[in-house]
């Protein structure tokens, strides 16, 4: 399996690294993050200045490249000519707060993973539930587990998941929940 992982924290999040490292086996990875954080970037391409890929230095990954522009310009660029051959999955993230509603139209994490899925590649977007997350390790065997159970059970057509992760230790996630897309609503007054 080849997977091309991105994410809109920025090359050096920690959750970017959590997610690298847990798919460290699975096959061939490829990194394509920012170079700055990104957040609420959107789908958003870069295109009033050149772009710039970088070879992160003195990491032990030869594959790990940082642009500096959007999550959208990092997965575009890797899928139209960065890449060898294309990857059989997109992974975004792990992003540090959550992506819900309808936040996830400004959220670069899920852009990054709709750029795959535009061109019909399967792709999730990972993201904690809340900011200032320290169980990174919780969403990264999640998402280990649904890369597994995705190979085992390939639909026919690609498709985009967009996966919120408790902030607790993993012994204490009780099951997955799928849901539909909420909307916003107007803010009440508080009396």
């Amino acid at each position: 399996m080849h997977i091309l992982i991105a994410n809109d924290d920025g090359y050096l999040a920690p959750g970017l690294q959590a997610l690298v490292e847990a798919c460290e086996g699975l096959g061939e990875i490829d990194v394509i993050a920012p170079e700055q954080n990104h957040s609420g970037a959107s789908n958003s391409l870069t295109l009033s200045r050149p772009l710039t890929v970088t070879r992160v230095a003195g990491g032990e990954r030869d594959n790990f490249l940082y642009v500096n522009g959007t999550p959208t310009d990092c997965v575009h660029l890797a899928l139209t000519g960065l890449l060898d051959t294309m990857p059989d999955m997109v992974i975004s993230g792990i992003n540090n707060g959550a992506n819900m509603g309808d936040d996830t139209i400004y959220s670069g994490t899920v852009a990054a993973a709709m750029e795959g899925y535009l061109l019909d590649i399967p792709s999730f977007a990972i993201s904690m539930s809340q900011h200032e997350a320290t169980h990174f390790e919780t969403a990264a065997s999640i998402t280990i587990d649904l890369i597994l159970h995705y190979q085992k059970n390939k639909p026919k057509d690609a498709m985009l998941l967009n996966i919120n992760v408790p902030d607790i230790p993993l012994e204490k996630i009780q099951g997955i929940h799928i849901t539909r897309l909420g909307k916003r609503h107007k803010a009440e007054p508080v009396n």
